[in-house]
């Protein structure tokens, strides 16, 4: 049902995390495939992707041109951006696939997920509401949030945009009134160079 789309370049420890994650949501039949689109990694990053089953795509191209491949090469009909590391909750794939399923029931099509941030660790009471609370106010979300879109929304947005920070890009495209906020949580999620 999903295609799962990972940016990496020298993150071999934070793309084990994210694969362990996606396991079970593989078995469910909620996972398709896994895309990792490797930016000339010199780690075993794509010897750990490669032993996990996942489709390996290495490029020296930049960023945004290598998730729109991966999309391109995506089997399913809908994609989900993860960043390396980053660990949705267990229940994510459930809300997914009901999120995606109630969307293509009403033919809203042009709507996509992300993921509600979770604090890192066991944070107190305190901690959790604190994270709440930035999560609320904050002006747009992040791209350690994950991103779950429809392959034909994603094209007619024309994919990741080419420049600096495309992921924070194609959320500012999408805008917020296209967002649904997913209840599953997601930690983790690293940036540093893909």
């Amino acid at each position: 049902m999903l295609s799962v789309v990972i940016p990496t370049r020298d993150c071999e420890r934070a793309l084990v995390r994210t694969l362990a994650v996606l396991v079970g949501a593989a078995v469910a039949g909620a996972v398709r495939e896994v895309i990792v689109a490797d930016g000339g990694s010199q780690d075993e990053t794509t010897k750990v992707a490669e032993i996990a089953g996942c489709n390996v795509q290495v490029s020296p191209d930049p960023p945004a041109a290598r998730l729109r491949a991966a999309a391109t090469a995506a089997r399913a009909s809908w994609l989900l951006f993860l960043r390396p590391g980053a660990m949705p909750d267990p229940a994510w794939a459930e809300e997914a696939i009901r999120v995606v399923e109630d969307l293509e029931r009403r033919g809203t099509l042009e709507m996509a997920a992300v993921f509600r941030i979770e604090p890192a660790g066991n944070p107190s009471l305190g901690g959790q509401a604190m994270a709440l609370l930035r999560e609320a106010v904050r002006r747009r979300p992040s791209p350690d949030q994950g991103l779950l879109i429809g392959r034909r929304f994603y094209d007619s947005l024309g994919g990741h945009p080419d420049g600096a920070a495309p992921e924070e890009a194609l959320l500012d495209r999408i805008g917020r009134r296209r967002l649904i906020r997913l209840r599953s949580g997601i930690t983790g999620g690293e940036s540093t160079g893909i």
